[in-house]
């Protein structure tokens, strides 16, 4: 198991956070930084009536898309779920539901949970039915929506690097979602392409700080085929 400064466990430990009903938060984009190996095993040990917090819901057979299309997520948080036809089906048919979020307002909501805000304010959506629902708060006049913070029970994330501790460093592009997702889990959980010693990266190199980090496992590498190299 892992401990206070070494914290790389294997998959079959981690395994244990995932259960029927949860909540998770997803780094990724398109399917670009989500964690193949920490999905596999989710599908693998047959969580399912997830409510999944990410910005989008990948695509059919990549990334946490696979989720979507064996249908093991009740209901999404996303920005966006066009590039996945399965979830619009099965949003058509009410058997998923979906909170549409516009994507600026949801990466804050996800940073808001992660350092501890009540919420943010926002005048997107005034007027138009994405108040329904919202508290609406005058500052100095002027009318804002408050946005509710998201956090979940277990936050998944894919580092190119990590040391022991945790300290992370992402492979270009695929940080965008999971610096912010790494916050805001109760539990978080790592997936590293490369595990090195504590003090191989240089500080100055490093985006999310190990406190943020509970466990994490080596990848195994994405299980998927991009659209590119069919």
């Amino acid at each position: 198991m892992a401990n206070g400064f070494d914290k790389v466990v294997t998959i079959q430990e981690v395994l244990a956070h995932f259960h029927d009903g949860m909540t998770l938060l997803a780094g990724g984009f398109g399917g670009v930084g989500n964690p193949p190996t920490l999905i596999q095993g989710i599908l693998d040990k047959g969580v399912k009536d997830i409510t999944l917090i990410s910005n989008d819901t990948a695509f059919p057979h990549i990334g946490i898309g696979k989720l979507i299309t064996e249908r093991r997520v009740k209901k999404v948080i996303a920005s966006h779920i066009g590039s996945n036809p399965n979830a619009g089906a099965q949003m058509t048919a009410g058997e998923l539901e979906v909170e549409f979020c516009p994507q600026g307002i949801l990466a804050e909501r996800v940073r808001a949970g992660g350092v501890g805000l009540g919420g943010i304010l926002s005048d997107i959506g005034l007027g138009t039915i994405a108040e329904k629902g919202k508290e609406k708060v005058l500052v100095n006049d002027k009318e804002f929506l408050l946005e509710t913070p998201l956090t979940a029970e277990v936050a998944i994330v894919h580092a190119k690097k990590a040391d022991r501790f945790g300290n992370l460093v992402y492979d270009t592009s695929a940080r965008n979602f999971n610096p912010l997702v790494a916050m805001a889990g109760d539990i978080t959980i790592v997936e590293a392409d490369e595990i090195v010693e504590i003090g191989a990266i240089d500080p100055e190199e490093v985006v999310t700080p190990g406190v943020f980090v509970n466990y994490i496992v080596k990848s195994e590498g994405v299980n998927w085929q991009w659209a590119w190299e069919k």
